[in-house]
């Protein structure tokens, strides 16, 4: 057959630096990617971002301006079909706009005789009926929906989709890779490399060596070291369980943070540990990493280190980091989807439902929420997972890899469809 291409619009909270948004998207690009390669269809995207040349030097592909109605107009005019989502675009907790806005794109495009796809949203919470019959309107006209969650999809029943409109897929990052490694010959030895251009963050391109094992090794490489945080060393922590460590600002006395940091102090006195902070949301988790760092006061006493990744926006860079923790203690959704996607534990704490729905699909529960959260409880769940980690792996790994499969199905169904439209 002769090859086609299509060009999708992409919709969602693009360029607005949240590590999290920027996987999922970067997580959509690649799947695309790969199912188009298995078929006769290339995808050109269109990103609607809030900063169309970043996203443009991220990704390397074709972004217009979000809020500028002439430019989304004339993108979806001109494309095959629009991509909304994923993550949790539908929702009136944060404000009342994210679901006009998100519901108008899909509905300027489904005006222009566009196909348009849900993919892998997390819906609600709606919390003002109002929105309930938009939503139902304009999902009804929708060729394809898919939802992160059995929650969401129950939510979408009850304004009356049919059972059999709604798929229940994981979230997209559970499908993201890793950046690619080339292995070249080293010494004699076979040595792997971490490629990323980290350009785009304003840093310069990141090689980390590894052996066979896994473990990094110094390499004698002519490029520019990426300063990642205030820690440079990869080496350095090898010998200490790494614990992960995602936090944003929720409740208004920061009681929560309160508690992460009296549940950290705690562990760090009983088992020496490196807790690496990982803001995913620029700056707002910076400070709330920090505001925990400084309540943590000297914890080397015992052999504990601590630092702090900064900076870091590119979504591969960020799951790089994850991957080399021994556990993940996160706040942000993505940072868990991350843990488990890399085999991670995570440990969430949740300050709203998307985080006890993905920990659901593992058979887990969060440590505590935001409201009741009790760090000494904290400390001892984290130790004894990290006690019984390889049990916790034998149990989920299955799952775990059945998830990163599943991830691509909207992906496919999308190239499917555009395939079969010729």
């Amino acid at each position: 057959m002769v090859p086609t291409t299509k060009k999708l619009v992409i919709s969602g909270y693009y360029g607005f630096r949240n590590s999290g948004d920027e996987a999922v998207l970067k997580s959509i690009l690649n799947a695309l990617e790969e199912e188009s390669q298995r078929s006769n269809v290339t995808i050109e995207p269109i990103v609607l971002s809030i900063d169309p040349a970043w996203t443009t030097s991220m990704y390397g592909v074709r972004a217009v301006h979000r809020m500028k109605l002439k430019e989304v107009r004339e993108a979806l005019k001109e494309s095959d079909g629009l991509i909304s989502g994923g993550g949790s675009l539908l929702q009136d907790a944060t404000g009342l706009k994210s679901i006009p806005y998100y519901l108008g794109v899909i509905k300027l495009a489904q005006w222009l005789k566009k196909p348009t796809f849900i993919y892998a949203q997390g819906i609600g919470p709606v919390n003002r009926k109002i929105f309930n019959p938009m939503i139902r309107s304009v999902f009804k006209s929708c060729t394809y929906v898919s939802v992160r969650d059995e929650q969401s999809a129950d939510y979408l029943r009850r304004l009356g989709l049919k059972w059999n409109q709604i798929h229940v897929v994981p979230d997209p990052v559970m499908g993201l890779p890793l950046p690619e490694k080339v292995s070249v010959q080293s010494s004699g030895e076979n040595v792997a490399f971490d490629t990323v251009d980290a350009t785009a963050d304003g840093g310069n391109s990141t090689v980390v060596a590894h052996d066979a094992s896994g473990v990094d090794v110094d390499a004698d490489i002519t490029l520019e070291q990426q300063q990642v945080g205030s820690d440079t060393s990869e080496t350095k922590h090898v010998k200490l369980p790494v614990i992960g460590v995602s936090v944003r600002f929720w409740e208004a006395d920061r009681k929560e943070l309160t508690a992460i940091a009296a549940g950290l102090k705690k562990l760090a006195a009983r088992k020496a540990v490196h807790l690496r902070f990982m803001p995913f949301h620029l700056p707002d988790d910076v400070q709330a990493s920090r505001f925990i760092m400084e309540m943590l006061g000297d914890i080397t006493g015992k052999g504990s280190e601590i630092s702090i990744t900064e900076d870091l926006t590119d979504p591969q860079l960020m799951l790089e980091e994850v991957s080399r923790c021994d556990l993940m203690i996160g706040m942000r959704l993505h940072s868990l989807i991350y843990a488990a996607s890399q085999y991670v534990l995570p440990v969430g704490i949740s300050y709203d439902p998307k985080i006890d729905q993905f920990l659901l699909r593992l058979e887990s529960e969060p440590a505590g929420d935001t409201g009741s959260l009790d760090g000494d409880k904290l400390a001892e769940q984290v130790a004894g997972l990290l006690d019984q980690r390889s049990q916790w792996l034998k149990q989920h790994e299955d799952r775990i890899t059945a998830l990163k499969q599943e991830a691509r199905e909207p992906a496919k169904q999308i190239i499917t469809y555009l395939g079969r439209k010729g």
